[in-house]
């Protein structure tokens, strides 16, 4: 029950997107921002997770996600800067910070294998609506070249991130944590 709740507010977060698809689509300065948003939750989420969990494989995940997820904010911010263009907070980009707050506030309250199992069951589901909105959103509605180069570019690191929680989540399941 706890991953529908963490998947349906996930997805939600990113759903926002969808009204603007029907429109002209976000803009450019919107993409950044929801990039930089969508990037700056996870490391959150991993750092948090780095000093609470005692799993090595959970702590490796999340130290994988700080330092992926700061790379791809350090490639948007260095994008934007040379583009001279200004990210636009958005509802889509205030959604994911509540979210990523809400989900901050949980994990804070959890320990042990409870934390853990919460973790990579929000990692899988936030992973699969990132996509889902790099693919049907962001990367469509990008109009500026590099700013769509980079996104279709950082994909497959979100694929292989989405892999990787899936299998911890497999094996956690198996420990019955």
């Amino acid at each position: 029950m706890k991953l529908i709740h963490t998947a349906l507010a996930a997805a939600l977060a990113l759903a926002n997107i969808a009204p603007h698809a029907q429109n002209a689509g976000p803009t450019d300065p919107q993409i950044a921002a929801i990039v930089v948003t969508a990037n700056q939750v996870d490391i959150d989420a991993g750092k948090l997770a780095e000093s609470k969990t005692k799993s090595k494989d959970v702590k490796a995940f999340a130290q994988q996600m700080v330092t992926d997820h700061g790379d791809v904010n350090k490639a948007a911010t260095d994008l934007v800067h040379k583009l001279n263009v200004t990210p636009e907070d958005n509802p889509t980009s205030r959604s994911l910070k509540q979210g990523g707050d809400a989900n901050l506030a949980k994990l804070r309250t959890l320990s042990g294998g409870s934390f853990d199992k919460s973790y990579i069951d929000h990692e899988v589901a936030y992973h699969e609506s990132v996509l889902d909105a790099l693919d049907k959103s962001l990367i469509p509605g990008a109009k500026n070249e590099e700013l769509k180069a980079l996104l279709v570019k950082v994909r497959p690191a979100f694929v292989a991130h989405l892999e990787h929680a899936r299998h911890l989540q497999a094996e956690l399941g198996k420990s019955g944590a």
